[in-house]
């Protein structure tokens, strides 16, 4: 690994044993992960059965999970999420073999489950536009907006980090919320 640990790996490892701390990571991460499929799949029942595949299998794995050793919970989460995605493309179904094996029900989806659905595939989409958005940013803004806004550094950290001053570190988040802004408009500075 090549960080530290975060909050996600320690609570990830503890649920080799604790299955409230697998529940937190669950309750933490599906909506990111109904995200992930939802705007990858072309129905609200796949995303759902792709998300419970992707925890069962996790949870069948998190036995072997080491932080140290295999990187963040968060890439281990969406590797899993990737593959069943991979798996259920390559079948032209959904397995449910890693449900089945531990027992889990298929989820049913109401209405309001639909919607909401829907709704995280939105927001996922979004979420890739900036995502892309950010990446055309210089990268010393890029950088920048980035301690600022995620990690809630402040500028006199960011501007000892990046070696410049204060005005500078400022100016750099400045602009890369003013390309962002101006691009996610529909302009193109």
């Amino acid at each position: 690994m090549t960080g530290a640990e975060t909050p996600d790996d320690r609570l990830l490892a503890a649920s080799r044993g604790d299955v409230e701390a697998f529940a937190a990571f669950y309750r933490d991460h599906a909506e990111s992960v109904l995200g992930y499929f939802a705007s990858r799949v072309s129905s609200s029942e796949a995303a759902a059965d792709l998300m419970a595949e992707t925890f069962a299998a996790l949870l069948l794995a998190v036995k072997r999970y080491r932080p140290a050793h295999d990187g963040s919970a968060i890439a281990l989460l969406f590797t899993i999420a990737h593959s069943k995605l991979v798996d259920g493309y390559r079948r032209g179904e959904v397995s449910s073999r890693a449900r089945e094996r531990l027992g889990l029900e298929r989820p049913e989806l109401g209405e309001d489950d639909i919607e909401r659905v829907s709704e995280l595939a939105d927001a996922e989409a979004s979420r890739s536009r900036v995502l892309a958005l950010l990446a055309d940013l210089p990268e010393d803004q890029r950088g920048a907006l980035i301690e600022r806004v995620v990690n809630e550094r402040d500028y006199r950290e960011i501007a000892i980090a990046s070696s410049c001053s204060e005005a500078v570190a400022r100016k750099r988040v400045s602009r890369a919320l003013g390309t962002l802004r101006t691009r996610l408009a529909g302009g193109r500075p």
